[in-house]
């Protein structure tokens, strides 16, 4: 039995060195929405709420992984829906449809190479530093992208699961996501496609037409359907893995959220639980969020401009 608190096991060791705070790599910058400076006074504020806090609850959301390289969803300009009409692939459609699922693996299959490289930012690795010194009491992410792990965090919760991993939807076998890129690419020895635009879960656009003759294999022990270990819109988050999460909420006694709006529930029903139990809540976030009326402050600005220069006693 696989237990949701499980740290991923196929991720890299964190580099120990924290990369620049002050500036975005080229050619990321365009999938970060716009901010203002962060003022001293906004900054003085964040520090003096971490240094009261000793047992810190963290949630991060795609705003932090943008400053790697990863597009999100909802930011303004440069977010999925901002950019284009697509929407990302909805649970029951994958489920029903083969087509849907050959036309999912096809973009996966084309995009994974450069979404398993992106690698983690100097957010990443401060939170990281920060467990290191007994700051955070456990990090819950919301990001399926494994770049908590890579950064070397222990104590986390992927609460929407992980790409790096595949699930068998029948016998519930899990294997390494790069073992099925193999298997792809046996299958489709001179398969190839147009790629247009990166997504923000691994997939590249591509043509329907395209798509047509690629070949999606099946689960090796029991020949069932084959599905990423994420939570597809949709679909809902495992009963036990949110029961694990509030029990690491109720032992808190402060919250982060990082880089994320929080318009979905899986990650804002947290926030409620910590404002029922009096936990004083702290946002860091480009733009407004669902939680802004449940914190004492909100600081809008980068993830790795501000963490990587907070040094919470």
């Amino acid at each position: 039995m696989r237990f949701p608190w499980r740290p991923l096991a196929l991720c890299c060791a964190a580099t120990g060195r924290r990369a620049s705070s002050s500036s975005v790599p080229e050619g990321i910058e365009s999938f970060v929405p716009a901010s203002s400076t962060i003022d001293a006074h906004a900054l003085e504020q964040l520090q003096a709420f971490l240094s009261r806090a000793t047992r810190l609850f963290v949630i991060t959301g795609a705003g932090l992984s943008t400053e790697s390289g990863i597009p999100d969803y909802r930011s303004e300009g440069v977010g999925l829906y901002a950019r284009t009409d697509r929407r990302p692939m909805q649970y029951a459609e994958y489920i029903r449809s083969a087509k849907s699922r050959q036309r999912y693996w096809a973009r996966n299959y084309m995009g994974w190479p450069q979404f398993s490289s992106h690698q983690p930012n100097s957010a990443h690795l401060a939170l990281q530093q920060w467990e290191e010194q007994g700051k955070v009491h456990w990090l819950v992410t919301q990001n399926v992208d494994a770049l908590h792990s890579k950064a070397g965090h222990q104590g986390l919760t992927e609460l929407h699961g992980c790409a790096h991993r595949v699930l068998c939807l029948g016998c519930g076998a899990v294997s390494p996501r790069e073992d099925l890129q193999k298997r792809f690419k046996a299958l489709n020895p001179s398969w190839g496609a147009q790629a247009g635009g990166v997504a923000p879960d691994g997939d590249v656009f591509i043509e329907d037409e395209q798509v047509l003759h690629f070949r999606v294999p099946s689960c090796k022990d029991c020949g069932g359907i084959l599905k990423p270990e994420v939570t597809f819109f949709g679909d809902t988050v495992n009963r036990r893995t949110v029961q694990f999460v509030h029990e690491r909420l109720a032992e808190s006694d402060a919250v982060l959220v990082a880089g994320s709006s929080l318009q979905v529930y899986s990650g804002y029903r947290f926030l409620l639980a910590a404002a029922d139990q009096k936990i004083p809540v702290a946002i860091l976030n480009i733009g407004s969020t669902r939680a802004d009326h449940l914190a004492e402050f909100r600081v809008s600005a980068r993830c790795g401009e501000v963490l990587s220069v907070i040094q919470p006693h």
